[in-house]
């Protein structure tokens, strides 16, 4: 235990981003400190939640070793210079294969490192470890077929979420302040909601990939608003990879205060699409409202803009480019993908040409919808998934593969607009489960979105304990 200010003494790996950084600066601790308190917390935890993919700890503390010394001679190599960092096993990092939570996937090392995972280590962060996924990324879950099974911290018989699952788990565990997703649905924010976690996904192009593809982004999981905005500062800088990036841009990605006041909030609540709002979600959500109304914002509830029709296209769409990864496989090899995932792509050969290309068009017609909802209004608020949580096993809330989607209709139509949206807890079911709220912006408007989330956090009221490991 190590006092950081007065009257408040926090485990070391508890600590954000932002603050070891103080810390650092102070020569109150060391990275090497934070990262050995780091490296026994996984200890304890690790094998409850297995969160983690080539965890290499020996490999860190060489990296938290050349950074104390850079921090003792006051010459940090960048923004986030000894802070613990996980990143998602499906962003290239140099020289390790990239299973994509995958058994039918050949692994075989990468040639370099992706654009996110090379801002973060430019910017000095200790990447001890990659995070788990299920297969493809296109599961909201846990379960996969090459990494064992991730639980969630609050309730080792719920699911984390997905397709960021190792790294929802590690946030909410306490691995550390920094862990990097990627979102093409729900895949940063629903893990995010169901463990209590900030997660921010932004415009499309705000952070480069590679590969990039339609609506798929990286984003920030922390535990706090600033932590993001911080992770922002370093991920969005340019890469000339990603043909789909924006343009560079100057942001203060520190200037997150933000009054509600006089701002116009659309709350969206029952979409007449998808799984059955929960009540204990509704509350929540509701309650969310209130909390900016009570500051200044004038709130009117308006409904969804998906449409079954649109739900459905965006499953042929989705099912027909897995189908095309698929098939490319030998038998042998594709069986190994995890039989969901295969069942629910070998529906796309089944589709015609005009099934494919009319559910692609879909997401321009998400993208119009979103235009038309976004003159009207500065912000939306809304749940992020429709359930509070759903067994560890399952594949997806309903896990049916003919009905993949239901719990997205409130994330994946900001993929496809292409809008910032964050995911920031906004209270607890009965048992203690965090639930979080969504808030979304106009497009481009990312440090606006955050700065609403950081409202929030100030609106939302006392936070509950984060979970600690189970006693042997």
């Amino acid at each position: 235990m190590h006092k950081l200010k007065p009257n408040a003494i926090t485990s070391l790996h508890d600590l954000s981003a932002v603050d070891l950084l103080a810390g650092y600066r102070a020569k109150q601790f060391s990275p090497s400190e934070v990262l050995d308190e780091v490296i026994a917390h996984v200890a304890a935890w690790e094998p409850h939640i297995k969160a983690l993919y080539l965890y290499d700890p020996d490999a860190a503390k060489k990296v938290a070793k050349a950074s104390t010394e850079r921090w003792q001679q006051g010459e940090p190599v960048g923004t986030l210079d000894g802070v613990p960092a996980t990143i998602k096993d499906n962003v290239a990092t140099k020289d390790q294969p990239v299973p994509l939570g995958s058994a039918s996937v050949k692994l075989a090392p990468a040639v370099k490192d992706a654009p996110p995972a090379a801002r973060l280590r430019e910017a000095g962060a200790v990447i001890f470890s990659k995070t788990t996924m299920p297969d493809y990324g296109m599961l909201s879950s846990g379960l996969s077929s090459f990494h064992p099974l991730t639980r969630n911290p609050w309730d080792l018989g719920k699911n984390p979420g997905g397709s960021s699952s190792g790294a929802g788990a590690a946030g909410a565990a306490g691995y550390g302040p920094l862990h990097l997703g990627t979102d093409i649905g729900g895949s940063v924010r629903l893990p995010a909601c169901w463990n209590g976690l900030v997660a921010l996904k932004p415009s499309l192009g705000r952070i480069p990939i590679d590969p990039p593809y339609v609506g798929r982004v990286a984003g920030p999981m922390t535990r706090t608003v600033d932590d993001a905005a911080l992770m922002m500062s370093v991920l969005s800088r340019p890469d000339r990879r990603d043909g789909m990036s924006l343009p560079a841009l100057e942001v203060n990605w520190k200037a997150l205060e933000k009054s509600p006041r006089k701002l116009r909030i659309g709350l969206m609540l029952d979409l007449g699409v998808g799984q059955k709002l929960e009540k204990d979600v509704r509350d929540v959500a509701v309650k969310a409202a209130k909390a900016f109304e009570s500051a200044g914002a004038v709130v009117t509830e308006v409904d969804g803009i998906l449409t079954p029709e649109m739900l459905e296209g965006l499953d042929n769409f989705w099912r027909a480019r897995m189908w095309d990864d698929l098939s490319k496989l030998p038998a042998a090899e594709r069986d190994k993908t995890l039989p969901y995932i295969l069942k629910w792509g070998e529906a796309g050969a089944k589709l015609s040409g005009v099934d494919v290309i009319r559910g692609f068009n879909m997401t321009m017609a998400i993208r119009a919808a979103a235009a038309k909802l976004f003159c009207e209004f500065d912000y939306v608020l809304s749940p992020v998934s429709p359930v509070v949580n759903f067994p560890a096993e399952f594949a997806s809330p309903l896990n049916d593969p003919a009905k993949p989607f239901e719990h997205i209709c409130y994330t994946v139509p900001w993929n496809m607009s292409e809008n910032p949206a964050v995911s920031v807890n906004g209270g607890y079911d009965k048992k203690g489960f965090p639930i979080g709220v969504q808030i979304v912006g106009r497009r481009f408007d990312d440090i606006g979105v955050l700065g609403m989330a950081k409202a929030f956090e100030g609106l939302r009221g006392a936070q509950k304990p984060w979970p600690t490991p189970p006693k042997k």
